[in-house]
């Protein structure tokens, strides 16, 4: 109880010094991280909700690379999302910006690195580089970034309507894996209030939504290349068309009964992306993905999830081959697996 009580005086304190950030400005962009996911995506249209009715700020949403995951763009059409490209986007055309969901130079977003956003919400650790931003909210401990704002809306007495509950529903289930990784209390209250509101069917058929045919042939590509390596699943994509699919194939080899650890990797747009994910509590997967891609680029995420990125600019190929094999030699040296033998997961 007394934790709660602590938590409501926060979000009180901080929603106030949000609304003063408002204040005599008529404009916000809002900005996820690139290939926006279901957290990041309902945590812009809720601070736009709260823009809007606590000050009747015009926003617009923008983001780099593209909405490839079916159940991603589910949502989106079913928001009937404007989402606007961040490389179409004059970042100095707006009275304020706001990115949710990621930090600044995190390496997962869009935002140009002379420009410092006015507002940044987010439920990963704190960064140096956020602490000098003008407003912040950082709760790391929390399963996902929207529960923030439902805290924002609900001590504001601000309506949550049918598509955005239904949007901040499923994006605490997708974040927290139906509750089951790194939940807390709130996010539990947040489903609890936010569940009465949603529209169930759709909840459904988001979950259920269509994927592109490209998405069965990055399936088995991945499946194909998966190495096992002791307690870990290793596999490489190549180049994709479709980010999100590194990430799901991540999850999906998790199931395996006898791995702990997996890491998927692959190319877009000149950058190597990394999704690891785990079953143990220890060592973190945050703390894990931050050794494998060390001075080479940027990583972070949750105690039994993480991702990161590093550029490829004018990288050769042999480079890049070079590059993946010390991933995996990091990867098992930071979980302390030493001369194991690798061997295909699926034999042909």
């Amino acid at each position: 109880m007394a934790r709660n009580k602590h938590m409501n005086e926060k979000t009180k304190f901080k929603l106030t010094q949000l609304q003063d950030v408002f204040r005599e400005n008529r404009t916000l962009l809002i900005l996820l991280q690139d290939n926006p996911d279901p957290d990041s995506i309902a945590s812009a249209m809720a601070l736009r909700k709260l823009a809007n009715s606590a000050a009747n700020l015009q926003c617009s949403i923008a983001h780099g690379g593209r909405v490839g995951r079916g159940e991603n763009r589910a949502l989106v059409r079913y928001l009937s999302l404007n989402l606007r490209p961040a490389e179409e986007i004059d970042f100095h055309a707006f009275d304020l910006i706001a990115i949710v969901d990621t930090q600044p130079r995190t390496g997962n977003n869009s935002l140009p690195v002379e420009i410092e956003p006015d507002i940044v919400i987010d439920h990963h650790f704190c960064r140096k580089e956020t602490k000098t931003c003008r407003f912040t909210d950082i709760r790391s401990g929390y399963g996902a970034t929207v529960t923030i704002l439902f805290e924002y809306l609900e001590a504001a007495g601000i309506e949550i309507d049918i598509p955005l509950a239904t949007a901040m529903l499923y994006a605490i289930r997708s974040d927290t894996q139906d509750l089951g990784r790194d939940t807390t209390k709130e996010d539990l209250n947040a489903v609890m209030a936010l569940y009465p509101i949603a529209n169930k069917r759709m909840l459904s058929e988001i979950q259920r939504g269509k994927v592109e045919r490209n998405y069965f042939q990055m399936l088995g590509d991945g499946l194909r290349n998966a190495r096992v390596c002791g307690p870990a699943i290793v596999t490489g994509l190549g180049t994709v068309e479709n980010p999100d699919m590194i990430a799901e194939i991540a999850d999906l080899l998790l199931r395996d009964d006898e791995t702990y650890w997996t890491l998927c990797y692959g190319i877009y747009k000149d950058r190597l992306l990394l999704s690891i994910r785990t079953s143990r509590e220890s060592p973190r997967a945050d703390k894990v993905i931050r050794k494998i891609v060390g001075r080479k680029g940027t990583g972070g995420g949750h105690p039994s999830y993480a991702g990161g990125q590093i550029s490829l600019n004018k990288t050769t190929p042999k480079a890049i081959a070079r590059l993946e094999n010390l991933i995996v030699k990091r990867l098992l040296t930071a979980l302390s697996v030493d001369n194991v033998k690798e061997h295909k997961l699926i034999q042909t």
